[in-house]
């Protein structure tokens, strides 16, 4: 069949490469007449194939077609007209002359928006599907019989040109390879179109274009996105016409804080905010609009509009000009699908690619005398007229980064000086809570104020995840390639370890650590951690996957790893750097941005990010009983994913044949390790009976030794409880073990001195029916159970009759034993011959209602990723 293609751009050759590839012979090509010296690309390509290509400027003339364009037309024989995204007055001559007709692509689901500007008005009307028409063309205004259509879901905030990329245009291209297959076919179907729904709307003009302000806030955002980009929608204030660009009606959690805007007509003023311009419809919804064009022609982002309003653009001097005009070259070389560099061309959204930002940073460092700029300058400068302001404030040598400015509080501790940051971190600000609540935070060694900390208010949760997901969505944590993110992380653990006295010391202040301990495990550990999934950054993949192929065609599978998005990761108070290093190191890793709650008494904070739309994930370390309630919030909000680390109660199983020296270090360790506030502390000790009365009398003798005291003197043993309540709590434990029976071998009391101390405390002659049996302390309380000689299934029972299953552990020289029994526990760890062995590379979560996920390791980035699969058939 042999086929005259009429039309023009990227769509029309994309049309003509697909209908050459078929085996279609297209006998000529008709596109516009070049522009401004270049060729459209439907000519160009037509050309290096040696096909004939014309460039009528017009085919008639005062409706009358023109007889030599119509001469040249019928000399080719063409037996069907295509006509992708046609421009021109095709006259009728033309259109009926083939065997077959003309059949002709418009971007609408004819018979609604009829016309030019279909898109824009498919946008403007709110419509919930979108998509395209193939029909056969005739003298109407596009009223033809229609071949075939195909609509998709026009998204929220869709615009034209995502639209168009996502949709009409990929998928357009084979609708019309598809249309001509059927017309070679016999197959193709004539459905006439009907009158009911059609509309007539015409081409968009700027004139028309001006913002119609008493309308709901859904309307106003819809005629603005189908403006977009072309011709604007606009409206005046401040004395100019401002066209509104980039328009969302997502604004969870914004909070319209900032300058206002006032606009004639408006229901109320707009507010310029960090995130962009938020715009009110007169039902008193927003939204949000993030570029704004002056009537100059600049465009700027929203949120700059009164730095732009005053000119805070540079001028440039003579020499400046020049460099910017050899800047444009630079980027016309790089960018060489882009007709014309404009100050508005975006760098990433023009096709530029990792390399090409290595490239201009060394062409930067070659035209401007050895100027270095660094990657991310890129990255946040990435349309042509931003990146001249910042190329040439560097040139000029001004800072545009202020210092951050803190709010410390300053302490002389531990032969240091400590400043610490006690307000909310909230948008790479540190800023005051909600009406500036705050709460003391105590230190446990002595009951004295450390400080008062800002206390997070719920408004404060909405804006922080609105950062978040700004971070996450637009801002440079979501650009950057995995290898720089690396890095970053790198870079942190780093700063970490060089102020590791510092936040060891914090540690002891606030959380009652033994310095040494907190030097070694709460900090050391944290370090490593940052360091460990720093490596994995550029180490998350996909694969590829072998399907049923779907002959005579081939599929190709693969899968990808992808970032949540915003998580919420709340820690406990145990180890408050730890766990958060734990938790915030993965999520970071796989490309997340974070929310973090502490442990404090705000529980309605944690409760707000398990129920916040905008949050993916939740990470909690805690109780079994929040655990189960944020579950269930998780659930309910928005099916968010979660990761549950909760209570433990983790057997710790002792054989007669064990090394009865190491069994009662660590038995020790096992449970004092931290003053006993560790989540995988050895909840229950299983002594076998015939060394049992040894065992309990060497750790009496050990218990005896330790020194409790200031957790900052190099050689206590033992700090102080984290809070006053927990001192309480643990008090009630040991006098409910005695009253149901337990003998009480030492401890059990407050030490008596200022601060939160509890002594080391064992208790034996535990049955399994009592209280102290089944339910965790949580701190340094040693609870002894006697088992008998040789009955190792029994002990098993017992140490698996708990809902809890965190870790366990087991002592015994033989190997056989140790494997029989590590296979049997029912826990998440299972330590032999040793405690407390944790590891930056071994994940660790729990069974049964200790919860579910994993931290630390492989397994943990698994936790903050979610898989796609991408099938393509070739």
């Amino acid at each position: 069949m042999k086929i005259a293609v009429i039309g023009q751009s990227l769509f029309g050759q994309e049309v003509y490469c697909h209908l050459k590839k078929e085996g279609y012979e297209v006998v000529g090509v008709f596109t516009i007449p070049d522009k401004d010296g270049k060729a459209d690309p439907l000519g160009l390509e037509a050309e290096k194939d040696g096909v004939p290509v014309f460039k009528f400027p017009r085919w008639r003339l005062r409706g009358q077609a023109l007889p030599e364009v119509v001469t040249q037309y019928q000399a080719l024989g063409a037996e069907l007209n295509v006509l992708p995204f046609c421009s021109q007055f095709i006259p009728m001559e033309v259109i009926n002359a083939p065997r077959h007709g003309s059949i002709i692509y418009h971007p609408s689901l004819l018979p609604r928006h009829r016309g030019a500007s279909a898109i824009n008005w498919t946008l403007i009307h709110g419509d919930k599907k979108g998509g395209f028409t193939i029909f056969w063309a005739d003298d109407g205004l596009d009223t033809g019989d229609i071949l075939l259509q195909k609509e998709c879901e026009v998204l929220q905030d869709d615009t034209v040109s995502t639209l168009y990329n996502r949709f009409l245009f990929p998928e357009g291209i084979k609708g019309m390879v598809q249309a001509v297959r059927l017309i070679a076919e016999g197959r193709a179907p004539r459905l006439p179109q009907p009158e009911e729904g059609a509309t007539y709307e015409g081409i968009q003009k700027k004139e028309m274009a001006k913002i119609n302000w008493d309308q709901p806030a859904e309307t106003i955002h819809n005629w603005i996105r189908g403006n977009d980009k072309v011709p604007g929608a606009w409206t005046e204030a401040c004395g100019q016409k401002l066209t509104f660009f980039n328009s969302t009606l997502n604004t969870s959690g914004l909070m319209p804080e900032g300058e206002a805007l006032p606009i004639p007509g408006a229901h109320q003023p707009g507010v310029v905010t960090k995130a962009g311009l938020v715009l009110f419809g007169n039902d008193n919804k927003m939204l949000l609009v993030k570029n704004i064009q002056l009537e100059d022609g600049k465009m700027i982002p929203a949120s700059h509009f009164f730095q732009g309003a005053a000119g805070d653009a540079l001028e440039l001097t003579e020499e400046e000009l020049v460099t910017a005009e050899a800047m444009r070259s630079v980027w016309q070389r790089i960018l060489p699908n882009v007709l014309k560099v404009e100050d508005s061309t975006d760098f990433f959204k023009s096709g530029a690619a990792s390399v090409d930002v290595v490239r201009l940073v060394e062409e930067v460092k070659e035209l401007c005398d050895g100027l270095e700029l660094e990657n991310e300058d890129v990255y946040m400068a990435t349309t042509f007229g931003d990146f001249v302001q910042l190329l040439v404030r560097k040139l000029r040598g001004e800072d545009e980064h202020s210092d951050q400015v803190i709010d410390y509080v300053e302490k002389s501790v531990n032969k240091l000086t400590l400043r610490m940051p006690h307000q909310l971190f909230i948008g790479g600000k540190f800023v005051d809570a909600e009406g500036a609540k705050t709460y003391d935070t105590i230190n446990p060694a002595d009951g004295s104020v450390i400080c008062q900390v800002s206390l997070a208010q719920l408004t404060d949760v909405d804006k922080a995840v609105a950062a978040a997901k700004d971070a996450f969505e637009n801002g440079l944590w979501g650009k950057i390639n995995a290898r720089d993110r690396g890095r970053l992380l790198y870079r942190l653990a780093d700063l970490m370890e060089q102020h590791q006295e510092e936040l060891a010391t914090i540690e002891a202040l606030d959380a009652g650590a033994v310095y040494t301990l907190a030097l070694k495990t709460h900090v050391g550990m944290s370090i490593q951690t940052f360091q460990y999934f720093a490596g994995w950054c550029d180490k998350i993949q996909g694969s590829t996957i072998p399907i049923n192929q779907a002959r005579p065609n081939r599929n190709l599978t693969f899968t990808r790893k992808e970032p949540i998005g915003v998580c919420g990761i709340v820690i406990p108070w145990n180890y408050p750097l730890m766990m958060l290093s734990w938790k915030t190191a993965a999520c970071l890793a796989a490309g997340n941005t974070v929310v973090i709650k502490p442990a404090q008494e705000s529980t309605l904070v944690g409760q707000r990010l398990s129920d916040h739309p905008d949050v993916r994930k939740i990470g909690f370390t805690g109780s079994t009983e929040v655990g189960k309630h944020i579950m269930k919030s998780c659930a309910l909000s928005n099916v968010k994913k979660v990761s549950l680390e909760l209570g433990g109660k983790s057997p710790l199983i002792i054989f007669a044949d064990c090394d009865l020296n190491k069994a009662v270090q660590m038995g020790m360790s096992s449970v004092f390790f931290n003053k006993g506030e560790n989540c995988i502390a050895a909840g229950r000790l299983f002594v076998e009976d015939s060394i049992h009365d040894q065992f309990v009398q060497k750790v009496v003798e050990e218990v005896r030794k330790m020194k409790i005291g200031n957790p900052l003197d190099r050689d206590t043993n033992h700090g102080p409880q984290n809070h006053e309540a927990h001192l309480k709590k643990l008090l009630e434990y040991c006098q409910r073990g005695v009253k149901e029976g337990a003998t009480l071998v030492c401890g059990g009391s407050q030490v008596p001195r200022p601060g939160f101390f509890f002594e080391p405390t064992v208790l034996t002659n535990v049955k399994d029916d009592m209280f102290i049996a089944k339910e965790e302390s949580f701190g340094p309380i040693m609870i002894i159970s006697r088992f008998a000689d040789g009955d190792v299934d029994a002990v098993l029972s017992r140490a698996n009759a708990t809902e809890f299953g965190l870790a366990s552990g087991v002592f015994t020289r033989d190997i056989n034993k140790a494997l029989y029994v590590s296979d049997k526990l029912q826990a998440g760890t299972v330590f032999i011959n040793t405690y407390n062995k944790t590891d930056v590379a071994a994940p660790f979560g729990g069974f049964k209602q200790s919860g579910f996920g994993k931290d630390l390791g492989e397994a943990a980035l698994n936790e903050y990723l979610r898989i796609k699969t991408i099938t393509f058939e070739y």
